[in-house]
């Protein structure tokens, strides 16, 4: 049966409201964000109109105004670099961390160039301020960046500082040479000194830094508009194979200093130490690791080995699912899902994918193709069969996405005001861009969505932890999914559907334990489009699809199930990019039983939500520009890449969620 309606039957009609008068009462499914964007999953809305600041501020006295036990949407950046990142401030970039989150929270910034007086040449502004962010500075090169920048300390007159002042290009390489060091060759920077004495210091404030700006940004009031995490970036890129880990702590206790690659150039020497410097030292920290780019990882990101190159044991595994419980899906560098024609493929896995297998083919505009064992779906069907093996499952990765900034703009997703974002990407630290922005292969990126309880940095932390979260190409796409063995086929008539799913079954992140009665798991999606912004209003719901994969007796494989297709196929052209606004629909919720389903094999559940196609950056640039591929004449000097047939020239942007993993009895322990 179809539960569609594109006049709102859950009663909020896809529009934004104003965010302190659109909450929802206990047991419903929590109102809005502070960004505005609109939660779904029960009906039970009050009416704007009628909204008082009582009904507000009905929530317990320790709470945020919005806190609902059966949690509220919010949309966030888990992946941003400023100026202490080596490679952005190289590049230009001169906002901070406290900047970065102040561009967040809707405020208009300076992006570089910068003139001679350091007047920035382009400004910015968010379509839409997000509900949490963390800045993720690299580890590695905190304190080189302060030294080489700063007169008068030690090292600032080494000739490594001179070159990075007097030719950041060659300095960008040389310098991130040390980052693709062999594992244990791998050292400081010179300009460091012995024992890295040059950086200690500036490295410890580089460090305060980043966490006073995270203390100040957040909303502490029972409003609670702004969440902050406190994170960096571990950096490991042996070979120039991307093994980057984003690192997020729950609380403001944290370690003395962040553990980056020339302290612990192993993953899990990264978990260890982490381990024992904040979860079992310090009382009230709490840390995970999140693996991005896998995309990038030349085979390396999911390769199953330990540091000694013998296959991991039941012991790796167990501490990288405790340590490890997300994964980014979808960044600036392109999207991670799954590789178009493997074996694990599906015809939307062409979607945002670079024809790069490393940092440095991606850098250098080379053609390595990535193999299909870096994808995230490769992952998690290998995850399946370890649980197998140990009943333990390493790649139980809960999804998210974020941007990658390189430019300190925290959630910049918007396609048609796409500044570029740096990093490997391409830079303007001198002129303005002379015709493309970035890159063609490089993208916006992406938007984490969590359902947690209130907009405060623990509650948002524990979706984290528990991977209730959904990763979205930058729409804000909101979506649920619920799982269970007594989950009824008539959940989408539910007036309170989210409380109900929550005791009928298991949301996003979970795991479902077969029953000794057998029976197929039965799973509920209520998907929702972004409603965009006055200037641009968002776009329907064009697909929306199960993924199921599974692992048993040596054998695996996933297969893509339509729970939704609009009927009618939307149209776009790129001669004016006017999306289809009148096909699909806003609002889809549907019940779906597993009909192959096997009680003795593993497998996993996640859904993927596409809204109808639109122009991509690339296109929408090139258009405002007069190009016209077929009139050479057109294409001025910056613009070749508006004709480069390796990318797309229209996306159907997207969301995806977490999985539910669903387990026999006999071994069942999961993620």
């Amino acid at each position: 049966m179809w539960a569609v309606n594109r006049r709102n039957r859950i009663g909020w009609g896809g529009y934004r409201l104003a965010p302190m008068v659109c909450v929802v009462i206990l047991g419903a499914i929590g109102g809005c964000s502070e960004s505005g964007s609109v939660d779904n999953g029960d009906t039970d809305v009050q009416n704007e109109d009628t909204m008082t600041v009582a009904d507000v501020g009905s929530a317990p006295n320790d709470r945020c105004f919005h806190y609902n036990p059966n949690k509220n949407v919010y949309f966030g950046d888990l992946h941003v670099h400023t100026s202490l990142s080596l490679d952005a401030n190289l590049q230009g970039t001169r906002l901070r961390p406290f900047e970065a989150y102040t561009f967040a929270r809707g405020e208009t910034v300076g992006m570089p160039p910068y003139d001679s007086m350091g007047r920035p040449l382009r400004t910015l502004t968010i379509d839409r301020p997000l509900d949490f962010a963390a800045v993720t500075d690299h580890a590695e090169f905190l304190g080189a960046v302060t030294v080489c920048t700063t007169p008068g300390v030690p090292g600032y007159d080494h000739p490594q500082c001179v070159q990075y002042r007097e030719q950041p290009d060659l300095a960008f390489i040389l310098l991130n040479t040390h980052l693709a060091a062999p594992q244990g060759q791998e050292v400081a920077p010179a300009l460091c000194g012995e024992g890295g004495k040059n950086c200690q210091e500036p490295l410890m404030a580089a460090w305060s830094e980043i966490q006073d700006a995270a203390e100040a940004a957040l909303d502490p009031s029972r409003a609670c508009t702004f969440s902050t995490l406190v994170g960096y970036e571990w950096s490991g890129n042996p070979g120039t194979a991307n093994l980057h880990r984003n690192v997020l702590f729950r609380t403001a206790t944290v370690p003395a200093e962040p553990v980056g690659y020339f302290s612990e150039a192993y993953p899990e020497g990264l978990w260890a130490a982490l381990r024992e410097k904040c979860i079992d030292q310090l009382p009230g920290c709490d840390v995970i690791t999140i693996p991005h780019n896998s995309n990038l990882s030349n085979g390396r990101m999911f390769e199953g080995t330990d540091k000694t190159g013998a296959p991991i044991d039941a012991a790796y595994a167990a501490e990288q699912a405790a340590m490890e419980p997300l994964v980014e899906i979808m960044q600036h560098k392109g999207d991670s899902e799954c590789m178009p024609g493997s074996p694990l493929g599906d015809d939307e896995c062409d979607f945002e994918k670079m024809p790069y297998d490393t940092l440095a083919i991606a850098f250098a505009d080379g053609n390595s193709p990535p193999e299909p064992k870096d994808f995230v779906r490769d992952a998690l069907v290998s995850g399946l069969t370890y649980w197998e093996q140990w009943g333990i499952n390493p790649y139980a990765f809960g999804i998210i996405a974020s941007t990658d900034t390189h430019l300190g703009t925290a959630g910049a997703v918007d396609e048609r005001t796409y500044p570029g974002h740096g990093g490997a990407g391409a830079a303007h630290t001198t002129e303005l861009p002379r015709g493309l922005v970035d890159t063609p292969a490089f993208n916006p990126g992406g938007l984490v969505g969590v359902w947690a309880e209130e907009n405060r940095r623990e509650s948002i932390f524990d979706a984290l932890k528990r991977k209730e979260t959904f990763g979205t190409s930058g729409p804000r796409i909101v979506v649920r999914f619920f799982g269970g063995f007594d989950y009824p086929s008539s959940a989408c008539e539910w007036d309170d559907f989210a409380a109900q799913s929550y005791t009928m079954g298991v949301p996003m992140g979970g795991n479902l334990e077969v029953p000794k009665g057998g029976g197929a798991p039965r799973f509920g999606v209520w998907a929702t489009q972004d409603p965009g912004t006055e200037a641009e209003k968002g776009v329907p719901i064009h697909q929306v699809q199960i993924i199921k994969c599974t692992a048993a007796k040596g054998k695996s494989g996933c297969t893509v199930f339509s729970l939704y297709k609009s009927t009618t196929e939307p149209s776009l052209s790129t001669a004016d990019c006017v999306p289809d606004r009148e096909s699909g629909e806003t609002s889809v919720c549907q019940t779906w039983e597993d009909p192959d389903f096997d009680p003795e094999g593993a497998a996993l559940y996640y859904v993927r939500v596409l809204q109808n196609p639109t122009c991509r950056w690339t296109t929408l640039f090139c258009q405002t520009n007069g190009v016209d591929c077929a009139k050479p004449a057109t294409i001025a000097p910056g613009y070749e890449g508006c004709c480069d047939d390796r990318f797309a020239k229209v996306v159907s942007e997207r969301a995806w969620t977490s999985p539910i993993w669903v387990l026999p009895k006999k071994n069942q322990v999961g993620g």
